[in-house]
This record gives C-alpha cells, sequence and structure tokens, in this order.
C-alpha cells in the first residue's frame, strides 16, 4: 500500500516518539523496579534489598556513563575490571539502588579506596578525591599518598608516600646529586581537609600494607626496613601510636609472611591476621614453584607480636582480609591465572573449621572487589543481582542515537514535500 501525504507524516510522527521513548525510556525489566530516582538509570533493585551488597555482579555495557556523567550515589560494592570501553582496569560502582556507572582509572595509577560510607572513592598518587553522589572530583592530599585504609572514626586515611628520587642526576664532577632509595613516609591524612603527619614507625624502604586498631589508637605497618630485604621479599611488622612516640614492638616476618590486609585487625583488638605461604620464596621461583605454595592465615598477639592460636587454612587466591563477620575474616579471592582475562574476585567468609561462604561474585575478568565498610561491619549481604541499565549512557551515546533518526525523519519530510509539488493541491 501506497504511503499518502497525511500518512507519511504520522509515520515520522510515530518514528520520532519512538526514538525518544527508546532514548529516554528504562527498559521493560525496569519497569517491574520498586525504586525511583533521576540517577538510577533503569536499576532493577528492590526496596527490600536497596542497601545491601548484591551476591553478584555483571560486566557493564560497554557505553555505560561514568561517575561523572550520571552520578549514582553511594556504592553498594565496587570492583574492577577492563571488560570496558575503556579496555583497560577500570572501576564499575555499582550504587546502593543497583545502578552502574563507571570510574576511569589512569595509566598506572592502580586501585583507591573507597570510604565507609560508600560516598567516595580517594584515588592513589593524585590525592584526588571523588564524590560517588554529586560526580565532582578535588584534590584535596598532596600527590603521593598510596591509602591503606580508613580510621575506624573515619577522619583520616593511613597511607604511605614514596619519597625516591625518579631520576638519578649526576654534577660535573660525576658525583651522585640525589638518591633513589630514600625511606618512605608513613603518614595520616585527613582526605577532606589535605592535612597529614607522619607517623613514627621507624624507617622502611618501603611499606607493603598498614591497619588501624579496632579503637584508632594504634597502626601495624609491615614493609622492608632497607634496600636488601626489599630485594629479598623480606618484612618487618611494627605496631605503634599513630599520634606520636616509639613503636610499641616489632617483630620480623622473614619473606613467607605479610600482613592480611586493611581488615588485618581482629574485631576484639587481640590479635593481628598474617598471610603466609610454605613454598618458594623470592624472586628466583617459577611460576610453577609460586602455584605450588600452600597459604593459610596466622595471628599474632598485638600486644607483644607472639604467635598465638591456630592457622587458618586458605586457598591461594586469597588476596587480603576486608572486613569480619563475627570472628570470621571476610577475604576477597582472586582467582585465576596471571592473564587477567580469565581472573574472577569473589568476596568470602571463612571459618575455624575450614567452611567458606561465598558472599560476593564478580565477573569474569573482574581483579578486585571493594565493599564500604559500613556495610561489612553490619554484615548487609545477601542482596539480589542488579544488572547495568543500557539507558545509564553517557549523552555522546544518546546524540549518536538521535543524529540518524533525524536525518530519517528530514528524508521523510523532504519526499512528502516532494509528493506534493508533482502531485499539486488536492481537489475541493
Amino acid at each position: 500500500m501506497r504511503l499518502t501525504g497525511g500518512r507519511l507524516r504520522r509515520a515520522a510522527v510515530a518514528g520520532l516518539a519512538l526514538g525518544l521513548g527508546a532514548l529516554g525510556a528504562p527498559p521493560a525489566t525496569a519497569a517491574t523496579s520498586t525504586v525511583t530516582g533521576g540517577t538510577a538509570g533503569g536499576s532493577t533493585v528492590a526496596d527490600s534489598t536497596v542497601g545491601v551488597v548484591p551476591t553478584r555482579v555483571r560486566d557493564p555495557w560497554l557505553w555505560q556513563a561514568t561517575v561523572g556523567q550520571r552520578p549514582a550515589g553511594p556504592a553498594a560494592l565496587l570492583f574492577f575490571t577492563d571488560r570496558t570501553r575503556y579496555f583497560e582496569s577500570t572501576g564499575v560502582l555499582v550504587a546502593r539502588d543497583g545502578a552502574y556507572r563507571l570510574i576511569p582509572i589512569r595509566i598506572a595509577e592502580g586501585h583507591g579506596l573507597l570510604s565507609p560510607d560508600g560516598r567516595h572513592y580517594l584515588r592513589p598518587q593524585s590525592g584526588e578525591l571523588l564524590d560517588l553522589t554529586t560526580g565532582r572530583q578535588r584534590r584535596a592530599v598532596k600527590a603521593g599518598l598510596h591509602p591503606y585504609a580508613w580510621s575506624p572514626d573515619r577522619r583520616s586515611v593511613l597511607g604511605t608516600r614514596n619519597n625516591d628520587d625518579q631520576v638519578i642526576s649526576y654534577g660535573p664532577d660525576n658525583q651522585q646529586l640525589n638518591d633513589p632509595e630514600k625511606p618512605d613516609d608513613l603518614l595520616v591524612v585527613d582526605p577532606y581537609q589535605g592535612t597529614e603527619r607522619v607517623v613514627a614507625a621507624g624507617t622502611f624502604a618501603v611499606h607493603n600494607g598498614a591497619a588501624w586498631s579496632p579503637g584508632g589508637d594504634l597502626v601495624a605497618v609491615t614493609g622492608s626496613p632497607d634496600l636488601p630485604a626489599r630485594l629479598a621479599e623480606r618484612q618487618r611488622l611494627v605496631v605503634v601510636d599513630p599520634a606520636g612516640g616509639d613503636p610499641r614492638w616489632q617483630v620480623d616476618l622473614g619473606d613467607r609472611r605479610m600482613l592480611a590486609g586493611p581488615a588485618a585487625w581482629h574485631p576484639d583488638g587481640s590479635r593481628i591476621a598474617l598471610l603466609a605461604f610454605e613454598g618458594c620464596a623470592g624472586l628466583g621461583c617459577t611460576p610453577e614453584q609460586t602455584a605450588a605454595r600452600t597459604w593459610r592465615i596466622e595471628f599474632v598477639d598485638s600486644t607483644n607480636g607472639q604467635a598465638v592460636g591456630q592457622p587458618l587454612p586458605v586457598a591461594a587466591s586469597t588476596s587480603e582480609i576486608v572486613g569480619w563477620r563475627g570472628g570470621d575474616p571476610v577475604v576477597t579471592e582472586v582467582s585465576g591465572t596471571e592473564q587477567h582475562t580469565d581472573r574472577q574476585a569473589v568476596l568470602a567468609v571463612l571459618s575455624p573449621s575450614g567452611g567458606r561462604e561465598v558472599l560476593v561474585t564478580g565477573p569474569v575478568g573482574s581483579t578486585d572487589l571493594m565493599v564500604p565498610g559500613d556495610l561489612l561491619s553490619r554484615g548487609a549481604f545477601g542482596g539480589s543481582e542488579p544488572r547495568p541499565s543500557p539507558f545509564a549512557a553517557p549523552l555522546w551515546v544518546y546524540l549518536t542515537l538521535a543524529v540518524p533518526m533525524l536525518l530519517a525523519i528530514a528524508l521523510v519530510l523532504r519526499r512528502i514535500r516532494r509528493r506534493r509539488a508533482v502531485t499539486g493541491p488536492a481537489p475541493a
């Protein structure tokens, strides 16, 4: 059937309406959502699970908006993957209403730190603080900070700064003018105001990890005290009052033990957890020897550094303790090979009896998982599995879709005018 001028006009208007609806409306599956809000971008999370950590998260769409383009609110979860349009490690925010947003990571930047309330993301090295609720980013911290853990009162961040001169230069008599082996500083930083103070934890060539005590009155830090120890991957554990004074105690950990993560301090304050392994140690180990290591969590007395309790066997994929559920550690595990393409991050809780319960599963290709401290502390797990909305896209995606549609409508209208010019006015 041939279209008359009136039918062509109606078809053009209908096409425009459908196109605008497709650009602005949520998908059909989101119609059942009980969450409303301008930033959700098509959330599929029910009210009963808002503010609860989802049990599984998925890869975002290639055109998913960034936090700066479309803020989504505080985080329920943050994971990292290279399966985005950036094709390199990228932070993926899953907001508490289920919305997905991207946090682009700069080259060689590394992974930052999520605030306990899930509202801010502190970037390493640059010291920039990204507000996840507004999308605004500002620099309050001096550049070069690598953050380890937020304080229990949520006001400070424990971190380290590399003081080494990055380029060696020489004077006219060939004397070295700078020092590529300066000791690093352990710092307590206010990420909002930018103030910082050095923690007198002793001399370290490099820090490898640090954790606060539950009361915030002590910190535990590990690292290599000098260059030979750094080359041999030997570490020392020191406990010190961050407000000042000499270290309370220190013990050498050797090359097979390390601090177990930002939540290494047991909630009752009596013990500090270490990750330890049996097997080949040092830089000379082959990939096969490294893969053959057997891992466990050990505990030392927080008052003197002596071994206490029974070790807890863990999988080789265990990377750190991020929290506790009662007296059981919640750990991040990253399974797979050295190739990030088949890695997968999960959050699991371990029990002394050898039990293991998976709390959160990341997508294949994920290399890290972060959960805000307030959700960790109250055990807010077991949420639904939100899917990223394809309609939560930046403006350029809408324009890319709209331009061809508008061109098609223009061609239809042009055809209508040409038909009228050929046929002339309709008879009375």
